[in-house]
């Protein structure tokens, strides 16, 4: 078995390499610092250092990952607030960058992408319950509203007609 780390630098060696591979959140790191056995004082040294260099940026972190998110379809709203604070983002932080990416994106839009890539012959009116309800449930999952889920998919399927 090999001996546990011993200093700060080796803990400052260890974040360089996990940062290197992927951007991570300071909760997350601190997390990977601490499965590898560092004392809290070196991890509380080391991400220091890491916010010194810029190395570490929550606020970064949370726009890439909440662009990443929208952009490939994956969530909009509550899925990216739940996505944030699983990996260690603040409540506060998750809200703001929300609002600060929200701006960039328009959700109708996001909404019609999704649902021409995923359902492109999906017609509200002319569907069975079982269909609508597997429909509305996809993008409920996805953090749209439901009021507004209806309101689009009935506008799709007026537009249609």
């Amino acid at each position: 078995m090999t001996t546990p780390p011993s200093n700060a630098s080796d803990a400052f060696n260890v974040a360089l390499r996990l940062l290197s591979r992927c951007d991570r959140t300071e909760a997350q790191l601190r997390d990977k610092l601490q499965q590898r056995g560092f004392s809290s004082s070196s991890i509380a040294t080391t991400i220091e250092r890491c916010y010194d260099y810029r190395y570490l940026d929550d606020h970064r972190y949370a726009l890439s990952r909440a662009r990443h998110l929208m952009r490939n379809g994956k969530g909009v709203g509550r899925r990216i607030l739940a996505d944030l604070r699983r990996r260690g983002i603040a409540e506060d932080l998750a809200r703001a960058t929300l609002d600060e990416v929200g701006t960039e994106f328009s959700q109708a839009e996001l909404f019609e992408q999704e649902r021409a890539r995923r359902f492109p012959d999906f017609c509200y009116a002319a569907a069975s319950v079982k269909e609508r309800r597997r429909v509305v449930s996809y993008f409920q999952r996805r953090g749209f509203s439901l009021s507004d889920i209806f309101t689009w998919l009935q506008q799709t399927s007026l537009s249609d007609r």
